[in-house]
């Protein structure tokens, strides 16, 4: 008697809504993520002089341009902090905020040509791009461990040492916010180019919208505290300095600004991303 060999059928198709994304497939394309983040690195520093140290080298020369224009010529507040360390501290963080942001952004534009000959899920592709980003803040949290090094032996800083477990959910909201961002953009970019150019120009003018060269303490006019304290990066940004120095301005209120804002843009990101996968390559 002939067996009957069971027919298996897989269908792909793309997720409908943030609640239809399978995250146990992610899970286990996990080893893809990590060939993306590799890739990433590869592609950034090749037929570079200076390969990746130029991780190490963009953040310390932001720095010490910060310090000069900012800490010298304009004489910002640092609420008592050494002018370099502060300045580093508010570089890296928003570095990989925004690199993330603008990496992701062009996530359906850059990779049109793997999305349209093979399949993988397609979210791996950003993820990977936020997890290159937040590795680059690792190096240049190694630098800035370093100089901070050099003014604790002086007594200069004073950080809070209790609290350092807590920069772990500051940098996954800091991460989750430039993912959610990139996504929106990057799910609009595919019939509007334009953006891109637009987003660049409007991650600058966020960066002057939150506490980075200058601390929140010093905004003592009520309209303009309220309006940093809705920027989604006011709360990580003030949390981080607070943790490395004993300064900074923490509030209950803010982090569930930042906590709600988070997880409403994901929603939005996962949602556009998921309705522009269908048609993407059609529009590219």
């Amino acid at each position: 008697m002939e067996q009957l060999k069971p027919n298996y059928h897989v269908h792909y198709a793309p997720a409908k809504g943030f609640s239809q994304i399978d995250f146990k497939e992610l899970w286990r394309y996990k080893d893809l993520i990590w060939l993306f983040v590799k890739r990433d690195f590869t592609v950034l520093y090749k037929q570079t002089i200076l390969g990746p140290a130029w991780i190490l080298i963009n953040p310390l020369l932001t720095t010490l341009m910060y310090t000069v224009m900012f800490g010298t010529i304009a004489s910002l507040s640092t609420d008592g902090v050494p002018q370099l360390p502060f300045y580093m501290a508010g570089t890296a963080l928003w570095t990989f905020f925004s690199t993330s942001v603008n990496r992701v952004s062009n996530t359906f534009t850059a990779n049109s040509g793997i999305f349209s000959k093979v399949y993988f899920p397609r979210l791996t592709m950003p993820i990977s791009t936020m997890l290159s980003a937040a590795i680059n803040f690792c190096v240049q949290f190694v630098l800035f461990a370093f100089i901070m090094a050099f003014y604790l032996i002086r007594g200069e800083v004073h950080p809070n040492w209790a609290c350092l477990p807590l920069l772990i959910p500051v940098l996954l909201q800091v991460g989750l916010l430039g993912l959610a961002c990139g996504v929106i953009v990057s799910s609009l970019t595919t019939r509007y180019r334009d953006l891109a150019v637009v987003v660049t120009f409007g991650v600058q003018l966020w960066m002057y919208a939150t506490p980075v060269v200058y601390p929140l303490s010093m905004i003592t006019s009520k309209p303009l505290r309220l309006a940093l304290m809705l920027n989604p990066m006011t709360a990580p940004m003030e949390s981080f300095r607070a943790i490395l120095f004993g300064t900074g301005e923490v509030s209950v209120i803010g982090w569930v600004i930042a906590a709600v804002m988070t997880l409403v843009l994901l929603f939005i990101g996962a949602s556009l991303f998921s309705k522009v996968e269908k048609t993407f390559v059609d529009t590219v």
